[in-house]
């Protein structure tokens, strides 16, 4: 994913969740199945895409969103970061973290 796919990503109406990982981080490895039960849930209700801090195309990303641990967690909505966590957390709190943001209104 380059970063003009990510710009378009982030800039739709529905939620985006971005889950920031590496390939050698144990926790990003324990969140993994959390991540594709959710991405199978969620339908066209948002989108969840993964980007990896170590690929080169998307430093520019890691940096613009100062990520420092893995696994961090944004949901964008409208290009407008709206929730922000890092750690592993269980498959309710990101799924009710997207539900919130949904369910907001942009006028």
């Amino acid at each position: 994913m380059n970063v003009n796919d990510f710009n378009s990503l982030i800039s739709q109406s529905t939620p985006t969740l971005v889950d920031f990982y590496a390939a050698w981080c144990g926790p990003c490895k324990a969140m993994a199945s959390t991540i594709d039960k959710l991405t199978a849930s969620m339908g066209t209700r948002a989108t969840v895409i993964k980007i990896d801090i170590d690929n080169r195309e998307h430093r520019d990303i890691v940096g613009r969103y100062n990520i420092v641990s893995v696994p961090t967690f944004i949901i964008f909505r409208n290009s407008e970061v709206v929730w922000r966590e890092s750690g592993v957390m269980p498959y309710e709190r990101l799924e009710e973290a997207i539900r919130r943001h949904e369910a907001v209104k942009s006028y």
